[in-house]
């Protein structure tokens, strides 16, 4: 049968090949930018455990957290230019966990310097980000709201090792602002099931806050005159 008896035109899976050898070019390529981002944040999380073992290195921590979470800025900048406009929830389950990841850290950092939640505004500049989407690579607000309800999960834990450091006040600002936290939460109409799920364990981190500012403050620990518990739901 001659060429133009034929009934498929091969030049048709030929094309498809370049579309899939470009496709897996420009994954590769995001998943090594994504290691180098990984690693800073892993180099960031080290920098921040040694809060739970010594409370006078916080400041200096938090200070070469930073350097590592800043560096990230580049790496962001990296990803925005090989993916195309309009093409980011195309790759985005590339970088959704380790962003989730940054955006814990930076809230950590920014409450155990200044005590407040971070905005997300704030977060995406800090990443080199955008907060629209429209205007291309961005901070997106499920991400953002994933990676605060994080910083639950660690305070309580932070809580826990304070008073074991002798710090018995901190148990009891963490329980305000974990409160507040989840207070806010509840204000939202969540759709993302990821995000619920995570919301309803938050329920189980200001519960075991609650019980260790009670325990302080039934072994009359505290000096502080504020001790009661911040109200909750009821755990269902």
């Amino acid at each position: 049968m001659s060429q133009a008896n034929k009934f498929v035109n091969m030049d048709i899976f030929s094309n498809y090949q370049k579309y899939i050898d470009n496709e897996q070019e420009v994954r590769e390529n995001i998943r090594l930018v994504v290691r180098e981002i990984e690693q800073l944040a892993k180099d960031a999380t080290i920098r921040l455990q040694i809060i739970h073992s010594d409370l006078s290195q916080i400041s200096s921590a938090c200070g070469l957290a930073r350097k590592q979470i800043e560096a990230c800025a580049e790496k962001y900048e990296k990803l925005s230019a090989l993916v195309r406009p309009g093409q980011y929830y195309r790759y985005s389950d590339h970088w959704t966990y380790i962003t989730q990841r940054l955006i814990f850290l930076i809230a950590l950092v920014v409450y155990l310097e200044a005590g407040f939640l971070v905005t997300r505004e704030t977060v995406a500049e800090m990443l080199g980000l955008k907060t629209n989407q429209v205007d291309g690579f961005h901070l997106d607000i499920e991400d953002y709201l994933l990676g605060i309800l994080l910083l639950a999960s660690e305070l309580s834990r932070f809580a826990t090792n304070s008073v074991t450091m002798g710090d018995y006040e901190r148990p009891l600002n963490i329980s305000h602002f974990i409160g507040d936290l989840n207070t806010g939460f509840r204000l939202l109409n969540l759709k993302n099931d990821g995000l619920r799920k995570r919301f309803d364990a938050l329920k189980y981190d200001v519960k075991k806050i609650e019980e260790v500012v009670y325990d302080v403050s039934i072994r009359g620990l505290s000096t502080s005159k504020d001790k009661e518990p911040v109200e909750t739901e009821p755990m269902e």
